[in-house]
């Protein structure tokens, strides 16, 4: 007996097993992209949590097949620009469904929520900024100083060497972003007030040993070529963007044996002196030339 198969049995029996057969394919590949989609939601939503200008707005972000939707409420039009760019920018996303509200009644802000992740890393950034400001400070490198940060407040703990170092210390923690308050409890040190000002050690160099002498040469050898002309340039630059009240992206810095000099538009006379007295500051800095920033 001979048996004629239809071409639509044939069809439908070919649509049946590929779908026998590519069925755990095709649900291997769904999973694959229900990960990949989690995956830039995630990046999406932790670069707005981290970002000051973002991470106060209760934005919303979902992936569906590298279309990013964005939902939230912002104060300005520049932010919901942002919040976009910044979905554009994570790898397999390919459009963008803007759906952010601007209002205008929401007040900005760049502190994180209390308490966040995002708030850890505030304080930790501030803490990082100001212990720098003070390393690489003249006059306060010295200083035995333990920072401590919460919600924007700084605290100062340890010792320095005289009032005008405390008092130096304060004001470059109060001069950091994001620092709200400073809670200046450094303790002026006694025995190095004395030091600095009772040296007549005549007897006690003669008493040191010659491969101390030496070891002390070698040792502010090694200091001086540290502080290097790209040193200053590097630290005179950063100490400028790690501070409040100066725009320091605005400022350009060049250093040539020691001499620092700075260029630029700034707003305020007062901005002007500001840069130049924390230029004035870093450890290697013989003059500040401030001829060519103006304001």
């Amino acid at each position: 007996m001979k048996y004629k198969i239809s071409k639509n049995f044939i069809a439908a029996s070919g649509l049946t097993f590929a779908l026998i057969v590519g069925g755990p394919l095709a649900q291997a590949d769904s999973i694959t992209q229900n990960i990949t989609d989690v995956r830039q939601e995630v990046q999406i939503w932790t670069t707005y949590t981290l970002n000051p200008y973002l991470r106060a707005n209760d934005l919303k972000a979902s992936v569906k097949d590298g279309t990013a939707t964005l939902t939230g409420t912002v104060p300005e039009g520049i932010n919901k620009d942002l919040a976009r760019e910044i979905a554009l920018g994570v790898e397999g996303i390919k459009e963008v469904d803007n759906q952010i509200v601007v209002d205008g009644e929401k007040p900005a802000s760049n502190r994180a929520p209390a308490g966040g992740y995002a708030e850890a890393i505030d304080d930790a950034g501030i803490t990082v900024a100001v212990k720098s400001k003070l390393l690489w400070s003249k006059y306060t490198s010295a200083l035995k100083t333990t920072i401590e940060t919460k919600s924007g407040r700084v605290t100062l703990t340890g010792t320095a060497d005289s009032p005008e170092a405390k008092d130096l210390a304060g004001r470059l923690a109060a001069n950091t972003r994001g620092v709200v308050s400073v809670k200046n409890k450094l303790e002026v040190s006694t025995a190095k007030m004395q030091e600095s000002t009772g040296k007549t050690l005549g007897t006690q160099a003669g008493n040191l040993s010659r491969a101390a002498v030496d070891s002390s040469k070698d040792v502010k050898a090694a200091t001086e070529q540290a502080v290097t002309d790209t040193w200053v340039t590097t630290k005179v630059k950063s100490t400028l963007l790690y501070s409040s009240n100066v725009a320091g992206s605005d400022i350009t810095v060049t250093t040539n044996q020691g001499v620092v000099s700075l260029k630029g538009t700034v707003a305020s006379g007062a901005e002007r002196a500001l840069a130049i007295e924390l230029a004035q500051n870093v450890r290697g800095v013989k003059s500040v030339q401030a001829e060519a920033l103006t304001y």
